[in-house]
């Protein structure tokens, strides 16, 4: 059966080379959609040598004649989102790319981004609570006001007489607590309000119904790429909790976030690196703080996109990445950084967990009972090797394609795609 709509996810903990891996696919579909997050995600995409960086547009737009589309699932930074658009070149309407942004996306509010720093900022001065590592970005409490059911939408900021109802209420909620619990100014509503409206009139003729679009573009036999931000482990309901994002960023996310039934779903990718990552807090059992964590850190040029904190760093776990395919019964894995493992030495590998004295492969899902597992590995041979050019799977080192066969074997799925290099056109396919 052809795979005609299809769900790509990250497999860790986010930062896995997904926007890369959405470019090398774009080229075969008709339709991308972000579906959940915010502009705390950071896709890279390297065209030509020249780098794009998106926190909200699909990273499908990089490719002409293609309709992107920004899902209900998203919470909408409209600067940074109005930024995005203005800083693409050439610009949608010489490429042909046609943007559509949900109605039902939820605004981050600049109310947002303080209590977010804020709130942060309290959960360290409190020390045992421990902080969560977030970004700033208003995520989270932007969250709080859609399940709330205060929150301001898309097609709010287009409607004056109704945004002007509904954020001065919100304001006046935010202002208590700005000022009561953290001491600080409040929001000057009429100069948000204005804010809101210019907003608004710019993001207007981008403004649909992404349901229609995506139902749609199904039933016209479109080929559709979903494409998650965030991973697995940062899933609000199955990551490590509490360190973990505030979106549901498994493939189950695309129902909701992208308006579209499980059975339409053809096949999901997981995205995941030939080693781990992880920013912010929270347990990472195979980190290393030594020399090997510092080469991955250099060679894979490991620091954030949304944040520019540098990546904790460590060898490839594959009790979590059996994890991720259970939790979201991935189809196919897209290996990316394999070329960031050449010249390394001595490779390692997380097969399993020792905790409270007990052999384990089973990924505990809460980070109590992460924090005390500790990685049993198994060593590979290494490559010296460049692997850059690579094209084919038959052109890389023989202990690079152990690596990747040890993979396949120890999770039951294929690798389809290994990125060996930053660029779109490094990349293997491999029956994808």
């Amino acid at each position: 059966m052809e795979n005609r709509v299809q769900a790509l996810i990250g497999a860790q903990w986010g930062d896995e080379g997904k926007g890369r891996v959405v470019d090398a696919l774009a080229r075969e579909v008709d339709v991308v959609v972000r579906y959940q997050g915010g502009a705390n995600a950071g896709h890279t995409v390297i065209v030509g040598g020249r780098k794009h960086v998106f926190h909200l547009l699909p990273s499908g737009m990089l490719y002409p004649n293609r309709t992107c589309v920004i899902g209900n699932g998203v919470v909408l930074d409209p600067e940074q989102l109005i930024s995005e658009i203005k800083g693409l070149d050439p610009a949608p309407s010489v490429t042909g790319v046609r943007l559509v942004v949900s109605n039902g996306a939820h605004i981050v509010m600049p109310y947002h981004k303080k209590l977010d720093v804020l709130s942060e900022a309290a959960r360290k001065s409190r020390g045992a609570a421990g902080a969560i590592g977030t970004t700033g970005r208003g995520i989270g409490p932007c969250y709080v006001d859609k399940y709330n059911r205060i929150g301001i939408r898309a097609e709010d900021i287009v409607a004056p007489k109704l945004l002007e109802k509904k954020l001065r209420a919100s304001v006046e909620e935010k202002n208590l607590i700005l000022e009561r619990i953290y001491g600080e100014p409040p929001i000057n509503f009429d100069e948000l309000f204005e804010k809101a409206l210019s907003w608004g009139s710019f993001i207007e003729p981008y403004l649909g119904d992404s349901t229609f679009e995506i139902a749609s573009a199904i039933k016209d036999g479109k080929k559709i790429l979903f494409e998650g931000a965030q991973g697995t482990l940062l899933d609000v309901d199955h990551g490590t909790y509490p360190y973990v994002t505030s979106s549901s960023c498994v493939a189950g996310g695309v129902c909701t976030g992208g308006a579209v039934g499980p059975c339409r779903v053809d096949r999901v990718i997981g995205v995941a690196k030939a080693y781990c990552t992880r920013v912010g807090e929270g347990p990472f059992p195979t980190e290393d703080l030594k020399e090997t964590g510092e080469f991955l850190r250099k060679n894979g040029a490991e620091f954030g996109v949304t944040t520019g904190r540098p990546r904790r760093c460590g060898w490839l776990d594959i009790v979590a990445l059996n994890y991720a395919v259970m939790v979201n019964g991935l189809d196919v894995i897209a290996l990316t950084k394999l070329d960031v493992l050449s010249g390394l030495g001595e490779l390692k590998v997380c097969s399993s967990y020792e905790t409270d004295g007990a052999v384990t492969d089973r990924f505990p899902n809460s980070a109590q009972a992460l924090e005390s597992a500790r990685p049993i590995y198994e060593t590979l041979p290494s490559w010296d090797e460049d692997i850059s050019e690579c094209r084919k799977f038959e052109d890389l080192p023989a202990a690079a394609r152990s690596y990747v066969k040890f993979i396949e074997e120890a999770c039951g799925v294929k690798i389809g795609l290994i990125g060996v290099g930053p660029d779109r056109e490094d990349t293997i396919f491999r029956d994808f």
